[in-house]
């Protein structure tokens, strides 16, 4: 997924760029919003990051400019204006969704990508399919190869998240905050447990692993 920041500040912008490259996305990052909207102008962008308050052109006019080209690419503001006048102001302009600064890095990969894939699907996803390995939602089963897999409810969860995120590092952070919807580390290897159980049960008796582990960096499914 082609990413777009537009962030003034250097050492956030940074990190947004380290964090989504790093999560399997190309990013592009510009400084004011001037440039953001001759970046975004151009076209070839799945989601726009874009600051409310930035040099040249503030994130809202940029966006409003956008928006009244034609451009209907997802747009994520955001603001440390966090009050709900604010928040329906960006939404106004033209914004998608809006996050207040400060943030958790997890829930902004997180709504990125939802927004990629609002757009991309246009419905309500009811199966997904990572490789041989496919959940119906409904329907609450896992198959791969066509043999159903049984799993706990949070075995489930789990691995509907990795699903979503297929090929790309998914962080202990983020499996915390997502799946077990801890916004703190309560210090247990419940993760570990329960990745190994769900590794078990996907990749026992298939020829090759889907389910890897990222030294360092967490968990990646593989097709």
């Amino acid at each position: 997924m082609r990413i777009l920041i537009v962030e003034d500040d250097a050492e956030a912008g940074a990190a947004m760029v380290r964090g989504l490259t790093e999560a399997g996305h190309q990013v592009t990052h510009v400084a004011d919003g001037a440039l953001g909207l001759k970046a975004a102008s151009g076209g070839g962008f799945d989601v726009l990051v874009v600051d409310r308050m930035t040099p040249n052109m503030d994130g809202l006019t940029m966006v409003e400019t956008l928006r009244r080209a034609g451009d209907q690419t997802p747009v994520l503001f955001l603001s440390a204006l966090g009050e709900i006048e604010d928040r329906v102001t960006g939404l106004k302009a033209g914004g998608d969704d809006y996050l207040v600064k400060p943030y958790a890095f997890a829930e902004l990969i997180a709504r990125v990508e939802a927004l990629a894939r609002r757009r991309e699907t246009g419905s309500v996803q009811t199966v997904l399919r990572v490789g041989e390995l496919e959940m119906d939602l409904i329907g609450r089963t896992v198959r791969r190869e066509g043999r159903e897999i049984d799993l706990q409810p949070r075995e489930f969860q789990l691995l509907e998240f990795l699903m979503r995120h297929a090929g790309q590092s998914v962080t202990r952070t983020m499996l915390l905050e997502k799946v077990w919807e801890y916004h703190f580390d309560p210090q247990t290897n419940v993760i570990d447990v329960h990745v190994s159980r769900l590794r078990s049960k996907i990749d026992k008796g298939f020829d090759r692993p889907m389910l890897l582990t990222v030294r360092g960096a967490g968990y990646r499914l593989e097709a």
